[in-house]
């Protein structure tokens, strides 16, 4: 499983997984503060903070060059990228540092900490693995009129974009997706609009200016039902023998997708 869809929000099973573990995290963290001291709660509560910052800062100082050109992306934590062994050692650090004269309280940070670590866990062996769904053999008409068998590009790295025309985070990522689909030409890339038609996307392509190569047609969105993909956009990574390994719910940063791209080869 890839992603959980909870009413109207989509959550890819990563993140859910860092929600929920850091969520009983904290609340087994307060329970304990009422219970044994206060100190627990303050000290639940920046730990996520630090947690965050620290995880989030290392992802960007390997990225630094391309932080660098739009720095305020640094900001855009929803398009994932964070390195978690940062967060969790500046987290250790920080527990050390807080409990540094109250020495008897670090043994009740054991429940809180374990608890979550317990939760993530459970949650990945949950999620499971990314099915080993292959490229599907069947035909698909694309924007400039041609046919495309998906299954015909077995051997060669291919990374799959489903989108519309009327998603926000799709329409964000899409000059990004362009721009990184025209620099790679060595990993082809298909993107796969869902239930539009076509003189609607070339009208949104021709508006915004973007030359995407691949446009597929997806009118009765048989693509998303194939690799069980729920929300846009969705990415999937699909490697030389034709089969699915990872798959990116929401929009996605140029980071992540360069670096999966590179787990391909």
């Amino acid at each position: 499983m890839n992603a959980v869809a909870l009413g109207p929000l989509v959550f890819s099973t990563e993140r859910l997984t860092a929600i929920l573990a850091l969520a009983v995290f904290v609340v087994l963290a307060e329970l304990l503060a009422r219970r044994v001291n206060p100190r627990l709660g303050t000290w639940a509560w920046w730990s996520v903070l630090i947690f965050v910052v620290a995880a989030r800062f290392g992802h960007v100082l390997e990225y630094l060059d391309s932080f660098a050109a739009e720095p305020w992306r640094v900001l855009a934590i929803w398009q994932g990228g964070f390195k978690v062994p940062n967060g969790i050692v500046a987290m250790i650090v920080f527990t050390f540092v807080y409990f540094r004269r109250h020495g008897a309280l670090l043994r009740w940070t054991v429940l809180p900490a374990g608890a979550g670590l317990v939760t993530a866990v459970a949650m990945i062996l949950w999620s499971g693995d990314v099915p080993p769904a292959v490229l599907p053999d069947e035909e698909f008409a694309t924007l400039d009129g041609q046919g495309l068998i998906p299954a015909s590009l077995t051997g060669q790295p291919v990374v799959v974009n489903l989108w519309a025309t009327w998603c926000g985070p799709c329409r964000r990522e899409m000059p990004m997706m362009a721009e990184v689909a025209r620099d790679n030409p060595d990993t082809t890339f298909l993107f796969v609009n869902q239930r539009e038609d076509a003189r609607r996307i070339a009208t949104y392509l021709a508006t915004e200016g973007i030359s995407l190569p691949n446009v597929v047609l997806d009118r009765h969105g048989r693509f998303g039902r194939h690799y069980a993909a729920i929300g846009l956009p969705a990415t999937l990574f699909i490697g030389r023998d034709g089969v699915l390994r990872g798959l990116h719910v929401g929009e996605i940063s140029p980071e992540m997708l360069l670096s999966r791209m590179a787990a391909l080869d």
